[in-house]
């Protein structure tokens, strides 16, 4: 009897394809790979997102009338949350500059919010700090007019 040898390289594409197949009734993101809809109990927003300062990746929710959703890092500067896409125009950021409501999925919660992008250098110097605080590197481009960065705010 002969055995199938996977090398290296294949090893771990095989396993997210198995990974991926054993998730079909997942509907949430999946480490890299984007969900639809997000599961959870909608709440309220708190009145501080502190909270999310131990939490390092929730889920964003964009394009209600098709939900698409993704796995990100959040900063926290109360009261405001900010997520951020450095110069990357990806399928989120196209979806919340369409429309800008959003939601976000964090430790099985749901939070019902609005993506407002952030145009001033000074706040988006703030939430630079911060990103360097929590995630240990501070953003690849810091200029506020080239980089993606939103606020969130309950709507």
């Amino acid at each position: 009897m002969r055995t199938l040898a996977i090398g290296r390289k294949a090893a771990v594409p095989a396993l997210v394809v198995l990974l991926a197949i054993g998730l079909v009734g997942c509907r949430g993101p999946f480490l890299l790979l984007p969900g639809e809809t997000l599961e959870g109990t909608t709440v309220a927003a708190p009145d501080s997102w502190s909270f999310t300062d131990a939490i390092d990746t929730v889920q964003l929710e964009t394009r209600p009338s098709d939900p698409y959703s993704v796995n990100i890092w959040v900063i926290a500067i109360d009261p405001h949350l900010y997520v951020h896409a450095g110069t990357n125009r990806s399928t989120w950021v196209e979806s919340m500059e369409a429309d800008p409501k959003v939601r976000l999925g964090v430790e099985g919660s749901i939070y019902e919010l609005a993506a407002e992008r952030v145009e001033d250098q000074a706040e988006f110097d703030r939430f630079a700090d911060a990103y360097e605080t929590k995630y240990g590197r501070r953003p690849g481009n810091e200029d506020v007019g080239e980089a993606h960065l939103f606020r969130l705010r309950t709507r």
